[in-house]
């Protein structure tokens, strides 16, 4: 018995040390040093994986980019793979994370990046790089005008902050906007408050429901009408749960969605829906299609939207014909506190995968460098309601000249494109960004999972109460599996964050721990015994 717990003890001893070595040094702080000098007497080749929809303009300058950047570096190669979805992105670097096949640089989020870092020493932190005289940012041996830290927007660069370091670096920035169909508004009596609020939408979007005896719409004479559409219903309920001072998660990862104010907002979402007032993208469609038909007064998508988004839309997808002439507005999102306005920043930003080759890192982080330069923000920013995440490019002539030729025509200069980037530049400050931790993407998924099943509920004329919020917090607890992740119990708000908020490797040591220490006291049980017996011999 001794000679078997002994084995035992060893293998539970061994089996911690991998999550004692994942504790010590973990982010890969210690794996990537930084070449004294680069080797320009070998040639090197990076990925770049970025996200592109159908803006042909986006990837011209991708590929410009890569050109320019190659010029400079004549042993570089970067081979570009573009993708339609920031999500589809995200599952690619998870499914290569195991096999070391990561790009070297890839424009994602975050909260995606989190994840990443479950993985040892997998993407590279840049605190030192940020600083390195010779090859940081607006270092001496970088071959090209690069940015100094201090020229990044604070807020921007912050937001690319993980545990304590930073993990990427901020490409472009935007928030959301409110697409408002202004000449249905004022025939529907109502006029434009300068800021808007929850209450005003809801009470213009019940008023658009109104029929005439034929079954058409009063508001536009058409046999379809959705009030109100949103795009992106996990950023809505974000918003809301922040503009209402409502908890979402912990810092640290304790979920905190499943809260009372979030049921009374999806009871008044349910409320809206029920009407016909109120839909969303994914039950709908694309909210910019409906506006552009005057089939929608309030259209809530991203500023990067805003090429789609307007009679006059340059992007606009749908027929001709069925395009309508109307003024559009573009405004901040409904506040509950008009005082004091809450508004998501989000926005792409690129991380540097780590490799064996410290040289090939070392290309790739100025390659990453590059995306900042002035002439790739500016012409990026152009292309959507984007903004640049320099100041040096915002301050730049080039780029106060684009904003100050707002409707010179459709294209570059379209009018609602540019007041949207103007939209998020005189909002930088009431722009706020959620907890990043190991996922923290489950649980944004989670939040606009919510909204989307209270919506689609409604249309089956399912009954939306307190039973069935419960029901609803148990099922989308279960399916992302939050509880995993930390925090309350779906079905009582009021708990709180336990265990599940410490990091995963932590949990696993902590188990090991317990493990060895039943073993031992087992040991000692059993070896107890043995001496007892012996002695009655």
């Amino acid at each position: 018995m001794r000679r078997i717990l002994s084995v035992f003890l060893l293998v539970f001893m061994f089996a911690a040390l991998p999550a004692l070595s994942a504790c010590h040094g973990s982010r890969g702080l210690s794996e990537f040093e930084l070449p004294d000098s680069f080797d320009t007497s070998k040639d090197y080749e990076i990925t770049f994986w970025a996200k592109n929809d159908s803006n042909k303009t986006q990837t011209d300058i991708y590929k410009k980019t890569i050109a320019d950047f190659e010029a400079l570096y004549p042993n570089v190669t970067v081979n570009l793979r573009l993708y339609t979805d920031y999500g589809k992105i995200y599952n690619d670097v998870i499914t290569n994370l195991s096999t070391n096949t990561t790009p070297n640089v890839c424009i994602t989020y975050p909260d995606h990046i989190a994840t990443y870092l479950t993985g040892t020493n997998t993407v590279v932190p840049l605190d030192a790089l940020f600083s390195d005289e010779k090859y940081g940012l607006g270092g001496s041996e970088v071959r090209f005008s690069s940015p100094k830290r201090s020229e990044i927007v604070p807020k921007f660069l912050d937001e690319c902050s993980i545990d304590g370091f930073y993990y990427a670096i901020p490409f472009m920035r935007s928030t959301e906007a409110c697409y408002v169909n202004k000449t249905l508004v004022e025939a529907l009596g109502y006029t434009l408050p300068e800021v808007l609020t929850w209450d005003f939408v809801w009470e213009v979007s019940e008023a658009a429901t109104a029929k005439a005896e034929d079954g058409t719409f009063l508001a536009n004479g058409q046999n379809v009408m959705i009030p109100f559409i949103y795009k992106s219903t996990d950023n809505m309920m974000i918003q809301l749960l922040r503009q209402k001072n409502a908890e979402y998660s912990t810092d640290t990862g304790g979920i905190r969605l499943f809260n009372d104010v979030t049921a009374e907002l999806l009871y008044t979402i349910a409320e809206h829906t029920e009407s016909g007032a109120f839909s969303t993208f994914k039950v709908s469609s694309y909210p910019g299609n409906f506006l552009n038909s005057g089939q929608c007064v309030f259209a809530i998508d991203s500023t990067a939207g805003a090429a789609w988004m307007g009679a006059d839309a340059p992007l606009s997808d749908i027929d001709e014909a069925k395009r309508v002439s109307f003024e559009t507005a573009v405004m901040p999102i409904p506040q509950f506190d008009t005082g004091n306005p809450q508004m998501l920043s989000q926005g792409p930003s690129v991380c540097v995968f780590n490799k064996d080759n410290p040289q090939e890192v070392l290309v790739s982080w100025l390659f990453a460098q590059f995306l900042l330069t002035d002439e790739v923000q500016i012409a990026y920013s152009e292309t959507e309601g984007y903004v640049p995440v320099t100041l040096k490019a915002r301050n730049s002539d080039v780029y106060r000249d684009y904003l100050s030729r707002s409707g010179e025509n459709n294209t570059t200069y379209y009018a609602v494109k540019i007041k949207a980037s103007e939209l998020l530049l005189d909002n930088i400050d009431n722009t706020f960004i959620t907890p990043v931790f190991n996922g923290s993407i489950s649980l944004r998924d989670a939040t606009g999972q919510l909204i989307e099943n209270t919506v689609k509920s409604v249309k089956r004329k399912e009954t939306v109460d307190s039973s069935y919020i419960e029901k609803l917090y148990r099922d989308v607890s279960a399916l992302y599996r939050l509880e995993q992740l930390g925090g309350e119990s779906a079905a009582n708000s009021a708990g709180g964050a336990d265990l599940g908020e410490l990091p995963e490797t932590a949990r696993i040591l902590l188990t090991s721990l317990l493990a060895v220490w039943v073993l031992i006291a087992l040991y000692v049980l059993v070896s107890a015994v043995k001496r007892k017996k012996s002695k009655k011999v």
